[in-house]
């Protein structure tokens, strides 16, 4: 009888893969074995020619949920093999070319089990089987096996043993499976080091306590899967601004997470895709719209006593949300009809705390409870956010649930030697690319904090380690004080390896071409990246760019108007510097003085020391011109009053001010006219000015035109400068595809009016949707461009 091996790549391990295997060999009378190894899944099965053709059809259509077949390849033998039976066979150590699966939320068979009394996972908070629970956070090398995890230190009971080697079983070979009996176990304790006393609760267990602890207005800290959280109830102010206060965490919004959907509408629209995107595998926080009210000037959160605590997300018209995800959070919630806050147990900037002891003593003065477990967490990972932007998914940052999946490279980057991208400083990842993959890390943030380049660190070595990976090329950011492009360079001399510096926006749009399936050898695109800043290769700060770009050159073809970012990086942080830069370049300053004295921005401004400004600007101290679309939208926000003076994150003006957009005004072309742009052309390169923007905006203003209606006009200005910067390079150099990327076009309303603007001109549009448009998947566009200059010198 005809004997033939098929090699299955991709997510295949430790997704019930081979239980599926051996029900569908079994299915067609087929005999052989099935085996883990470095590869992924190997199968050897003898049969006939029909019973073998229909086992492969089947299999590509009946793999379990969590699995994604990458490649399926079938070898005949010459010689038949002689087997009794079809049986599972032990794992095989070799090279390592198989995925590690993200972690999955509770599948609904899990839940059910938790709440039944006559079950054996009743209240236990860490049930799992193939089809959800820790991979990624538990793992330490590959093959995924028991031994392999942080799981090896809990020997399994009988009755575990029997469903794990029962092949019937759901939970056969679910490397994590464990009962209250021999797993994992959780338990409470107090910041302050006093015992917890059963009589100072009416709970069922430890985990049923936080309950009541959040309800009581207690700041709890939860270990969870990839790391531990901050919680509290959502609808206490007191509770929310006393965690604001001690985590140092002023004005970013915070998370939520929910029971059930139903308890999410209550306060937000969704609509199909987030559902969808909510109740996935993956659960990753979704920015959803808030629900507007009666009475609400603006489609702005306005709190009762029965709604969510204005200071979760000051100044915002989106909520993040998220489902329970584990057992222990479905257990937690049970009794709780309201959202929970659940943020990263951090103080500021640092990574999440991952160790009970780390916790104790640097959460000790947040939090008044601590719910611990003892499965160690290897490898820190950050819950996901996404949003969706029309009918599209856009991924803000990128962790839990979808990291470590391998993003396949499009056509002409196969057959390459190992690559390693460093990523950038700011919302870092790194990127190890291997025939015709590309492997992204988890989000492990901004790496100018020592606590979480230390962290970089240790997650590079544990994935060259978990991959074998061993790269003869490094790409780094073209950026000389990046920590990550230093790092970078002491490996290439440490391994006498190959460095290639990349621009920072060339990166940006190659990420954005790569992911969207463009070919090595594709003509170029018009890339459009709009960001903060990046280092430029004329030496100063770019950062509103137009590149005529493939994946080995670019050319700069347009830019904004440079404008001094005075104070270098405290103009991040105070937007009124930027706003003030603007006007001195535009020359309106005079003007400001004379006819617009009244404005409130200009009275802030007067009080600023701008003598001092001007000499730093004139004699080019700490004063860097920078094209930033970034720092433009911080000026604007600054300058109608919104985050004028201070911001505690970056961005945080250019989010408020995308959050008071005026629908209306922004729908109404007749009626609301936009702010004009000017062009403009020297040496070789087209400038867009918002000079004659900043007079209409200043007019408006001494109009006293609402907030809302500026922002909307600004957008919409902003917008259609873009598109009839694009519409006239298109057409000078024939081009018709456009990339769309950078951190700024993760503002909804820009991307979807520069998104209709382009369709109208018939120019097709690439954005985002497997890595973020900011720094987040800087790493990747990185990698294929060194790939594509390493296969040009090859």
């Amino acid at each position: 009888m005809p004997t033939e091996e098929i090699r299955v790549s991709g997510t295949v391990q430790g997704v019930g893969f081979r239980p599926t295997v051996y029900r569908l060999a079994k299915a067609c009378d087929l005999r052989g074995d099935v085996c883990n190894d470095g590869q992924g899944v190997l199968i050897r099965v003898s049969g006939s020619e029909e019973a073998i053709t229909e086992f492969v059809a089947r299999l590509q259509t009946e793999y379990p949920p969590l699995a994604r077949i990458n490649q399926l390849t079938r070898i005949i033998y010459e010689n038949e093999l002689k087997f009794d039976d079809f049986v599972i066979s032990p794992s095989v150590s070799n090279a390592i070319k198989t995925e590690i699966t993200s972690d999955a939320a509770t599948c609904r068979q899990c839940q059910q089990e938790i709440f039944d009394p006559f079950s054996r996972f009743y209240r236990y908070p860490f049930t799992n089987c193939t089809h959800c629970g820790p991979r990624l956070s538990i793992i330490r090398a590959i093959p995924y096996d028991r031994c392999n995890t942080s799981m090896s230190a809990f020997a399994m009971c009988p009755e575990c043993a029997k469903e794990y080697h029962d092949v019937e079983n759901r939970r056969f070979h679910a490397q994590p499976v464990a009962c209250h009996a021999c797993g994992p176990t959780a338990w409470l304790e107090r910041a302050d080091g006093k015992p917890v006393t059963a009589s100072m609760f009416s709970m069922l267990d430890d985990v049923d306590a936080v309950c009541t602890l959040l309800q009581k207005g207690e700041i709890v800290a939860i270990k969870g899967l990839g790391g531990i959280h901050l919680a509290c109830d959502s609808t206490q102010e007191t509770a929310v601004q006393k965690l604001r206060q001690r985590k140092r965490r002023y004005h970013k919004p915070f998370a939520l997470m929910a029971r059930d959907i139903e308890i999410i509408e209550q306060y937000c629209t969704i609509n199909a895709k987030e559902k969808e995107l909510l109740t996935s595998p993956a659960t990753p926080i979704v920015l959803l719209q808030v629900k507007r009210r009666k009475g609400d000037r603006e489609n702005l959160f306005t709190p009762n006593s029965l709604d969510i605590a204005s200071s979760v997300a000051p100044g915002q018209n989106t909520l993040g949300f998220m489902l329970a995800y584990t057992p222990l959070h479905h257990l937690i919630l049970r009794r709780m009809n309201r959202p929970i806050l659940l943020t990263s147990g951090n103080i500021a900037d640092e990574p999440q705390c991952i160790d009970n002891d780390e916790a104790r003593e640097k959460l000790g003065t947040i939090a008044d409870y601590f719910l611990f477990h003892n499965r160690e967490i290897i490898n820190r990972v950050d819950d996901s956010v996404v949003k969706v932007v029309g009918d599209k998914v856009q991924i803000i940052r990128r962790a839990r649930g979808y990291a470590p999946s391998a993003i396949s490279l499009p056509p002409g980057f196969h057959n390459l030697p190992q690559i390693l991208a460093m990523g950038s400083e700011l919302k870092n990842t790194f990127c190890l690319l291997r025939e015709g993959e590309a492997i992204l890390c988890q989000h492990l943030g901004d790496l100018e904090n020592a606590a979480a380049f230390n962290a970089y660190q240790e997650t590079l070595n544990l994935y060259l380690n978990l991959f074998e990976h061993q790269p003869e090329v490094i790409a780094i950011d073209k950026h000389p004080e990046y920590l990550s492009s230093k790092l970078g360079k002491e490996l290439t001399d440490i391994n006498q390896i190959t460095t290639y510096s990349i621009q920072h926006h060339h990166a940006h749009i190659a990420a954005c071409m790569a992911e969207n399936g463009i070919p090595l050898d594709s003509p170029p695109v018009l890339g459009i990246a709009l960001d903060g800043l990046g280092y430029g290769d004329d030496g100063t700060l770019w950062g509103g760019e137009f590149l005529l770009a493939d994946y080995r050159k670019f050319k700069r073809l347009a830019t904004f108007k440079p404008v001094a970012m005075v104070g270098g990086e405290q103009a991040i942080y105070q937007p009124w510097r930027n706003t003030y830069t603007q006007l001195i370049s535009a020359n309106l300053w005079d003007d400001c003085q004379q006819q617009y004295a009244d404005l409130e921005i200009v009275k802030l401004l007067n009080k600023k020391p701008l003598k001092l400004l001007n000499q730093l600007i004139e004699k080019g101290i700490n004063s860097p011109p920078a094209s930033s679309v970034g720092r433009l939208f911080d000026a604007v926000a600054a300058a109608i009053g919104i985050c004028p003076d201070e911001c505690s994150y970056e961005g945080q003006a250019a989010i408020a001010m995308e959050a008071i957009v005026d629908v209306n005004s922004l729908n109404n072309d007749k009626e609301t006219p936009i702010y004009p742009f000017s062009f403009s052309f020297s040496d070789s390169i087209y400038c867009i000015d918002p000079r004659s923007m900043w007079q209409a905006l200043l007019n408006d203003l001494q109009q006293q035109i609402p907030q809302p209606v500026i922002a909307a006009k600004f957008h919409k200005g902003l917008a259609n400068a873009i598109v009839e910067m694009v519409k006239h390079l298109c057409q000078e150099n024939l081009i018709y595809q456009v990339a769309l990327t950078g951190g700024v076009f993760q503002n909804c309303i820009l991307l979807e009016q520069v998104s209709k603007g382009l369709q109208i001109l018939g120019i097709k549009a690439l954005i985002h949707s497997l890595v973020p448009a900011n720094d987040g998947g800087l790493s990747l566009g990185q990698a294929v461009i060194a790939a594509a200059q390493l296969i040009d010198e090859c």
